[in-house]
């Protein structure tokens, strides 16, 4: 692959990267008003209920209801820092509920081996003013304890990913000569066992992104992928028969090279075949040149070459009915008029939920961290904002939320005991070209009790007309304009936040005073 490419796994190494500008979009936005994405509350016989399973190219919840992960990767277990990376500046609470309230509904949460080790202390955590407080003293697994649980109150999954043997690099196989294929099945035997009877983790991913020399199907034990999958599959469901068994690529089959983790194209003929059926999801990465450069970039009929190109590395099992297919991780800085047209195609491809419900491609956005230095993140630099552009382009293929695993203190979902509900909105105007601008607005829970809905007015002092809203839906009459939530980010934790964006014009205009009310 490309120095850029090897940076990739290279960058996500350091304690604290160096955050990476992104530039704004002018008046682009591919994605309408979030309630295309058809989420729902979290009621008792809504889908994603209990442990799931693969039935032909569809993942259905315990009672056979068919389930769409849409979600996020939160990286940093993986990491030097032995946690995810955030925690400096924010309570992972309040991050899980933004996440929640954007209509994110699952979480994949990479990890190394290293957090199994005695003397690895997880560092980089702001204990002040009460942040994080519950996390004092905990080690890494603890802390993960503690984020699946809360995570499971609010409605999300978890997909655990073995990202690598350690912190240090990102390794080509499953093992290496100081972490032996031994360390790395006992490791997944002892996460199954540890969350076993916990169906907020729905599976594990066996390792991230294996590439040459790792082979599938070839047959040599050292370096056959496949056969490696399908023994550490059945260690796994040896504990917990329950998960779902997540299986990547390969960088090359066949001779042919694509990205690291991202070529499935031996699935087919050489299948994973686990000790309990239903149990194989198979898993893909694609990314944009913000990452690496790739040959179909300079197709000349590129974007429209695309579906093809997937179709090749591993849409055709999702396209014959043969298993699941989720895209792990894909992601861009969105900086290049090229990385906008593929993640404008390749969110199309995954199918939009309006029209397809959850008979369409599993997927985890990379990242929700700002730090990933080739990609960026949903949030921007102050792990705050949200970055409503590239979020935008995602409204699409969110999908429904999942039911409350549970309750507990400071859960999303939680009541507050008949408690005043309140918010505050805030406004920000991200971009103006003097003939129209973008704005983001965030509401943010001052309650002590879960927000069911909130709705934001202002009135302009200008002229200025709203063109497009996304995460909102609004109603404007003259100057004065009322947004109200979204299907997915009614729901407001206390002390979270949701937030959503518009385009208008002309430019040019001030900051109004806003109003927010909630139920």
């Amino acid at each position: 692959m490309s120095p850029k490419f090897l940076f990739r796994s290279l960058i996500r190494t350091l304690c604290v990267v160096a955050a990476v500008l992104l530039l704004p979009l002018a008046g682009v936005h591919m994605a309408q008003a979030a309630d295309t994405a058809g989420v729902k509350g979290a009621a008792a016989d809504a889908p994603g209920a209990g442990y799931w399973h693969a039935s032909g190219r569809q993942i259905l919840d315990a009672a056979g209801q068919p389930v769409r992960i849409a979600g996020i990767n939160w990286f940093g277990f993986e990491t030097a820092n032995y946690v995810v990376h955030g925690l400096w500046s924010r309570d992972y609470k309040s991050m899980i509920d933004q996440m929640k309230s954007l209509g994110y509904n699952t979480i994949r949460l990479p990890y190394s081996d290293d957090i199994f080790k005695s003397g690895t202390v997880p560092n980089s955590i702001d204990f002040s003013s009460g942040k994080n407080a519950d996390l004092q003293g905990l080690n890494s697994l603890q802390i993960m304890d503690k984020l699946v649980a809360y995570a499971g109150q609010d409605g999300l999954k978890v997909i655990l990913d073995r990202h690598r043997p350690d912190a240090s690099a990102q390794s080509a196989l499953w093992y290496t000569s100081s972490v032996p294929e031994s360390t790395w099945i006992a490791n997944l035997r002892s996460l199954a066992a540890r969350y076993a009877g916990q169906s907020t983790v729905i599976g594990i991913d066996l390792h991230n992104e294996p590439h040459d020399p790792a082979c599938w199907g070839c047959g040599d034990v050292a370096t056959d992928w496949r056969l490696a999958a399908e023994r550490a599959g059945n260690a796994v469901l040896s504990v917990n028969p329950d998960l779902l068994i997540f299986v990547e690529g390969v960088q090359t089959y066949a001779g042919v090279s694509g990205w690291w983790g991202g070529n499935l194209m031996g699935a087919g003929q050489y299948p994973v075949e686990l000790s309990v059926p239903g149990r194989v999801v198979y898993s893909a990465h694609d990314y944009a040149t913000s990452v690496a450069q790739q040959s179909w970039f300079s197709d000349p009929t590129f974007p429209a070459n695309m579906p093809g190109v997937w179709d090749k590395y591993w849409g055709y099992l999702f396209q014959q009915n043969i298993a699941p297919v989720w895209v792990g991780e894909f992601g861009t800085t969105l900086q290049s008029t090229v990385d906008q047209k593929w993640l404008t195609a390749l969110v199309s491809y995954l199918r939009p939920t309006s029209t397809y419900g959850a008979d369409s491609f599993q997927w985890t956005f990379w990242s929700w961290n700002p730090d990933s230095g080739d990609t960026g993140g949903i949030l921007k630099d102050d792990w705050l904002t949200v970055d409503t552009v590239k979020d935008g382009y995602l409204a699409s293929i969110k999908a429904a939320g999942f039911p409350s695993t549970g309750t507990g203190t400071g859960g999303g979902g939680g009541g507050g005991g008949g408690s005043t509900a309140a918010c505050t909105a805030t406004y920000t105007v991200t971009s103006d070209w003097g003939s129209g601008f973008n704005a983001d607005v965030t509401v943010t829970n001052t309650g002590a009790s879960a927000l069911k809905s909130w709705q934001v007015k202002w009135t302009w002092t200008g002229s200025q007309q709203i063109t497009n809203m996304w995460n909102a839906t609004y109603t404007q009459s003259g100057a004065s304009v009322t947004a109200v939530n979204a299907d997915h980010n009614g729901s407001v934790g206390a002390g979270g936040s949701a937030s959503f964006g518009f385009g208008g014009a002309p430019g040019g205009g001030g900051v109004p005073s806003l109003s927010c009310t909630a139920t």
